[in-house]
């Protein structure tokens, strides 16, 4: 097949309760919320207070220092917490849902028929600005800047992901619709990134105004960042925009109805699910009605808004992150190991092949949260190296922020990389250091000495 990226390098974790493919629609949710602490480079400051009437697509928010850049209630309620951390920074803006859903009349539009400024005017106003991220540093798009294209990855490869053609199917008037509206924010190609190897619904094949790319390969070849990479690399005064699937279906339905409807089809997956399905809800929505009696009882649990590589750790009740499409719960992992790595532990899996386990390459894990081991002496080992697919040296990389080095920072390649981009790096790091939290600091750094 002609077009097609094939990558190599990479790992799959095979993990126990990927989502079977049957949809679920409970009740509407008890509370939802916003949540700040989603969003990089961004300093909150409140519109509303507690006690307020919203609808969806109300504001909640704004960035102090671009104003244009306004946060918008997913659902229509009152807001009854305002819930702060260190230094009193907005984490979390929680809505008690009414009895249905109302929404602010943005007014319905045709993008074929609008300039540029009028889509970026409709997408500020109601709060649909933000699902437009750019590289580099993966923060929200500024929208003064004419990016030279834009991303859409149709796939993901992070474990237990949820399966986009499923998720996607039945919405190709909203997509399309989101298409025609992004195509208004660039000169350049929209690169629609599929894989070949199973499959691909008719939305994305018969999507017009986009350029279809093929990339197949192990995790992260899902990554848009992988994909702009191999495709149109990224440098320092270069700037490339990139949006989920589904988010593109929010901005085709806030032209088509002219409300902003943030409702989205999240997977419940991991191995402590006893039912792992699809369900139609909200962005922002609780997971209580997701997971109540439906996962199991005889450990501890972790519950993660996203996957187990990138995704923000919440509690049962907790809030379905601003860009996530998945829910995974998993063990804790808080229960110590008789002779730990000594164990032959045919049950854990392994990437370097220490536990019998690789004898069984079709084996699903149960897979927990323990760390096995301690911060270390960061050595180059060229581990990291090996499922990174990209022309990168992530170990000298980090290396360099830890040092506080930014000029080898640029040379080494920091413009092209998000923490999802480096987060197996993370997993297969023998000397456990946190890589993803260390790139964030770089990329702040580098904006704040480039800014």
């Amino acid at each position: 097949m002609a077009n097609v990226t094939k990558l190599k390098k990479g790992l799959n974790i095979r993990l126990k309760g990927k989502a079977e493919k049957v949809l679920v629609k409970p009740e509407l949710p008890r509370k939802f919320a916003l949540k700040p602490t989603d969003f990089h480079n961004i300093m909150p400051k409140l519109s509303l207070r507690e006690g307020a009437v919203v609808k969806a697509g109300t504001q909640l928010c704004y960035h102090k220092y671009d104003p244009r850049i306004i946060f918008t209630s997913p659902a229509s309620g009152k807001i009854t917490e305002i819930n702060r951390g260190e230094r009193r920074r907005i984490e979390e803006i929680v809505i008690e849902a009414g009895s249905g859903m109302e929404y602010e009349d943005f007014g319905k539009a045709e993008p074929s028929g609008l300039d540029r400024h009028a889509v970026t005017e409709k997408l500020l106003k109601s709060g649909a600005w933000p699902f437009i991220r750019q590289r580099p540093y993966g923060i929200i798009a500024n929208p003064d800047d004419t990016p030279r294209s834009i991303f859409i990855s149709a796939f993901d490869t992070a474990p237990l992901a949820p399966d986009y053609d499923f998720l996607m199917k039945e919405y190709g008037k909203e997509f399309q619709a989101g298409i025609d509206a992004l195509s208004k924010l660039t000169t350049g190609k929209i690169h629609l990134n599929i894989n070949p190897d199973y499959p691909c619904c008719d939305v994305f094949t018969k999507a017009s105004k986009v350029q279809i790319n093929r990339f197949t390969g192990p995790h992260p070849a899902g990554n848009v960042g992988v994909q702009i990479h191999h495709l149109a690399p990224i440098h320092k005064n270069g700037v490339v925009w990139y949006v989920n699937p589904q988010d593109v279906l929010i901005i085709g339905r806030l032209f088509l109805n002219g409300i902003f409807d943030a409702s989205r089809i999240v997977a419940l997956t991991g191995s402590e699910v006893l039912k792992p399905k699809y369900y139609r809800t909200y962005m922002g929505a609780s997971i209580e009605n997701m997971v109540r009696e439906n996962v199991t009882t005889d450990s501890n649990l972790r519950y993660i808004s996203g996957n187990v590589l990138t995704g923000s750790g919440i509690d049962s009740g907790g809030y379905i992150g601003f860009y996530d499409s998945q829910v995974t719960v998993i063990p804790e992992g808080d229960n110590p190991r008789f002779l730990g790595w000594a164990m032959p532990n045919i049950d854990k899996f392994s990437v370097s092949g220490t536990f019998l386990s690789w004898l069984m390459p079709g084996k699903l894990y149960r897979l927990d949260t323990n760390y096995n081991g301690g911060e270390r002496a960061f050595v180059m080992s060229g581990e990291m190296e090996r499922v990174l697919p990209m022309d990168l040296l992530p170990e000298h990389l980090i290396k360099a922020i830890m040092v506080g080095d930014v000029e080898n920072m640029e040379n080494l390649g920091i413009y092209e990389v998000i923490e999802e981009d480096l987060a197996l790096c993370e997993f297969v790091c023998t000397s456990k250091i946190e890589v993803q939290h260390i790139l964030r600091e770089g990329i702040q750094k580098v904006i704040e000495e480039t800014s």
